[in-house]
């Protein structure tokens, strides 16, 4: 029996390269809204989860067997702004999922952010102490708490991840690219570090535990920790680009609404331990970013816009 997926978020940028990976083994059903999605190879459903339109009529028509979570008001600025809206996207909604995979005895997979600490210490692992420091933080942190309360069988995966999107500038990768290739200039944040996974790689290893029966807390991230600015020279490197474009800057000195956490890199030991080996490096993400691109994917991807 082949099984089925739903994705709400499918339009967004895990949502869409999670579609791709899971749909050459299961049946995918996304929901959109705002971005919609034509001729794509796993069928999509309109669905408004800013409107409040009542969920549980979605899982009897869809009747999945698995759901992984990627809706999400992402941007920091954004959640500043309208953390109303922020906060029925992070917090509500999570809640009302865990409620219903709960019900129906249904695996679930919700997915948070790295951005739940507040970076003064880096290499976090899952059992540090949380403390967001802005409204898109604030709101994902309420929603681990409401789907740990309700579905203790659900993963909670903290992540941090860059690839190709539906608009081609969605990801910070993309910015890179897009100007890099372009010969422009442009400025990379000096003090602000991570650690971020390929999101195709982030796609598999999600799934990987969903087939391990994993449940609770995870980090889910390369191993490797950077800055956004040794990110871009990085992959300046790998597309064979001009790196000397890239000036070294403070994201004190750009224009930012929210607070940014300074150090938020994962720790993942406890993924690879029980998932059994390790996780993808950040040159292999790299490397199988640039693959992409050289297949044509990112195009493709462009292509789905509706």
């Amino acid at each position: 029996m082949t099984l089925k997926i739903l994705i709400p978020g499918v339009s967004g940028l895990l949502g869409l390269n999670l579609a791709h990976v899971a749909s050459e083994r299961m049946t995918v059903v996304g929901t959109v809204y705002q971005h919609p999605i034509k001729n794509a190879q796993f069928e999509t459903v309109p669905f408004d989860f800013f409107g409040r339109q009542e969920i549980e009529p979605l899982f009897e028509t869809v009747r999945p067997d698995l759901v992984i979570n990627c809706a999400a008001v992402a941007n920091l600025d954004t959640s500043e702004k309208k953390p109303e809206l922020a906060r029925r996207l992070n917090t509500e909604l999570p809640r009302q999922l865990a409620e219903l995979t709960k019900q129906h005895d249904i695996p679930f997979v919700h997915i948070s952010t790295d951005a739940v600490f507040d970076g003064k210490k880096g290499m976090y692992v899952e059992s540090d102490v949380t403390n967001p420091i802005n409204a898109y933080a604030r709101t994902k942190l309420a929603g681990e708490e409401a789907v740990q309360a309700i579905n203790a069988d659900a993963i909670i995966a903290r992540v941090n991840f860059y690839g190709w999107s539906l608009s081609g500038s969605r990801s910070l990768c993309e910015f890179w690219y897009n100007n890099l290739s372009a010969g422009k200039s442009l400025k990379g944040i000096r003090d602000l570090f991570y650690t971020p996974m390929m999101v195709g790689q982030l796609a598999e290893t999600l799934l990987e535990m969903v087939d391990r029966n994993l449940s609770g807390i995870y980090h889910v991230s390369t191993d490797e920790a950077l800055s956004k600015y040794e990110f871009g020279v990085r992959l300046a490197e790998e597309f064979g680009f001009d790196a000397g474009l890239i000036e070294a800057v403070s994201w004190k000195d750009l224009s930012l609404l929210a607070t940014r956490s300074p150090n938020l890199t994962m720790d993942v030991t406890k993924l690879k331990r029980d998932l059994g080996h390790g996780v993808p490096s950040v040159s292999e993400g790299l490397q199988y970013l640039k693959k992409q691109r050289e297949n044509g994917f990112a195009e493709m991807l462009q292509t789905l816009a509706g």
